[in-house]
């Protein structure tokens, strides 16, 4: 799912703080170059937890190595191919004629330049889609809940892992359908209310001593608006403001929050189903692989665009934002997210396409809490494993344990699993810069199932009609990782994704402050630097048997 979480807002006893991914922030770019690129920083020089880019790279020019181009695969919702500050680092099929409206290279895919887009076709591009627990529930409630009792129970009894799934659907269903509808009017009344509180300040600033100077209003909509004011006066983000900028902040806030309630309307709709008439495939056919079309950026190219220029972007004009492997990676887009959840059939799709198509590193920045096609899932994973390629995965934005909470697509058949049924999927947390604590507070955590975290608060990147904006959530984390990875490939090619995942896990830099130790396996935010020294160190001999050699800790191992 493309996911949005607001930023914290408290107003009218409600908050933005349990939406799902960060949103931008009010921040003005142009006053802070430094945040701007703060998660390149080295931690041993700033005591920031950056990624160490630049010295990653001056490691290993050091060495003599020169890099190989990587493919790196942007599983999402699409990217503006034509951003400036991505079109330089773009894939394009070598072997496909551009516009000829032919096959040229026989994939099945026509016209397949930058990548493919599997969730648009003939008549168009999916926007909003379904939430998965809405298909659920409305695939299978005649089946567990129909009219007839007795055929119920024998349902569940001959579908006992279908009916478990349609429970726990059902039970997110019922909850989320309410929320949604519920904060849609919370914020569509602040909004109205918005002429009232500015009114009310009088051209004053938003203040504690401004508030209390107000004569309480016997207006029925002023003595809301009072309410609100109340609690504005006390967040950091409005206090202290301007009439002016107080206007024109909560008017962002609450746009931002009913553009993000008001297509659940259609998420959590059972009978809402864009598929058939847009898409046109089979959808119940899991075998099914060709359709879709080429159309790279689709509706809503935001969430996609700003992944993928944390990947690769390049520095253009004034802007001075650029990716973890800006120097060798190119950006394959494979749009398989809507305004809703990914569905399982493209997700295989997309997968597949990647790697047959050359990418080495995959960016997946989504996830769902079920999955009923989720076996067609694992097999692609399997095939990206055995053609060599990594899978780097966010870990999620609902600030739950992971084994708790599966955040599917996961690379643990049963959370009681002691290893990962494959070897190649990369599971990333957010950091912040922002506190002690370290994990932004809306990250996934799991000791087991989490492999590392990376930076994903406030992390400023490409997003379309060539912008750039500040976003946050495990969704950013991911393309730190996912480019991390292609760095360590490009000068070292031979490298396998279980060396990549070793080196990054066994170099993060550690820390132990409120418990980040145990959110992770690797207990600290990653250093492409030391990881590149690690890799190099324990897997490089630069022939191609390299990657046969054990890691020291391995070697330890089995001498113990």
């Amino acid at each position: 799912m493309k996911k949005v979480l607001l930023a914290a807002v408290f107003l009218a006893g409600f908050s933005f703080s349990q939406a799902q991914e960060a949103k931008a922030k009010s921040i003005d770019p142009k006053e802070d170059k430094d945040l701007m690129t703060w998660y390149h920083k080295d931690f041993s020089g700033s005591k920031v937890y950056g990624v160490n880019t630049e010295n990653a790279y001056k490691y290993l020019e050091s060495k003599g190595l020169k890099p190989k181009t990587v493919v790196v695969g942007v599983l999402d919702s699409g990217v503006q191919v034509d951003h400036p500050g991505l079109v330089k680092n773009l894939w394009s099929n070598p072997n496909e004629v551009p516009g000829n409206g032919k096959d040229d290279d026989g994939n099945g895919y026509i016209d397949d330049v930058h990548g493919w887009n599997f969730i648009g076709g003939k008549n168009g591009d999916i926007d909003i889609d379904n939430m998965e627990v809405t298909r659920v529930v409305a695939k299978y409630k005649s089946v567990f809940e129909g009219d007839d009792s007795a055929k119920n129970k024998a349902n569940m009894a001959k579908m006992p892992e279908e009916f478990a799934m349609y429970t726990k659907a059902k039970e997110i269903f019922n909850k989320k359908s309410i929320d949604a509808s519920q904060n849609f009017k919370t914020y569509s009344m602040i909004s109205e209310l918005v002429p009232n509180m500015v009114k009310l300040l009088g051209g004053k600033p938003v203040t504690t001593e401004t508030i209390s100077a107000i004569k309480a209003p016997t207006d029925q909509k002023d003595a809301i608006a009072y309410q609100v004011l109340g609690q504005v006066s006390q967040s950091p983000e409005f206090k202290g403001k301007s009439s002016a900028e107080f206007e024109k902040l909560i008017k962002e806030q609450m746009k931002e929050a009913i553009d993000y309630y008001a297509p659940q309307s259609k998420q959590y709709d059972l009978s809402y189903d864009p598929r058939k008439e847009i898409v046109g495939d089979n959808y119940d056919d899991y075998s099914e692989k060709i359709y879709g079309n080429n159309h790279y950026e689709g509706p809503d190219a935001e969430h996609g665009t700003h992944v993928a220029g944390i990947i690769a972007g390049l520095p253009q004009g004034k802007e001075v934002q650029y990716g973890i492997a800006s120097k060798v990676a190119k950006i394959m887009t494979v749009r398989t997210v809507p305004n809703g959840d990914e569905r399982d059939k493209d997700v295989a799709n997309a997968i597949r396409y990647a790697v047959d198509n050359g990418a080495k590193v995959l960016n997946m920045s989504f996830g769902k809490p079920v999955s009923p096609g989720k076996n067609v899932v694992w097999d692609a994973f399997k095939y990206a494993q055995d053609k060599g390629v990594l899978l780097v995965k966010a870990a999620g934005n609902e600030n739950e344990d992971v084994a708790e909470h599966l955040a599917y697509p996961t690379n643990f058949k049963n959370v009681t699993d002691e290893q990962p049924f494959v070897n190649n999927v990369l599971v990333v947390g957010a950091s912040t810069n922002k506190n002690a604590a370290l994990r932004a507070s809306f990250s996934n955590y799991n000791k087991k199932m989490v492999n590392v975290f990376a930076p994903g608060e406030e992390i400023y990147s490409t997003v379309p009609k060539n912008e750039y904006k500040y976003l946050q959530g495990t969704s950013m984390a991911s393309p730190v990782v996912a480019g991390a990875a292609a760095v360590l490939l490009a000068y070292m090619p031979d490298l396998k994704p279980a060396q990549i995942i070793e080196a990054l896990v066994k170099t993060s830099n550690p820390n132990t402050e409120n418990g980040f130790g145990d959110y992770s396996q690797a207990g600290g935010v990653i250093d492409v630097k030391k990881a590149a020294e690690y890799a190099y160190t324990n897997f490089y001999s630069g022939k191609s048997s390299a990657n046969t050699k054990p890691s020291k800790s391995v070697k330890k191992a089995v001498k113990k």
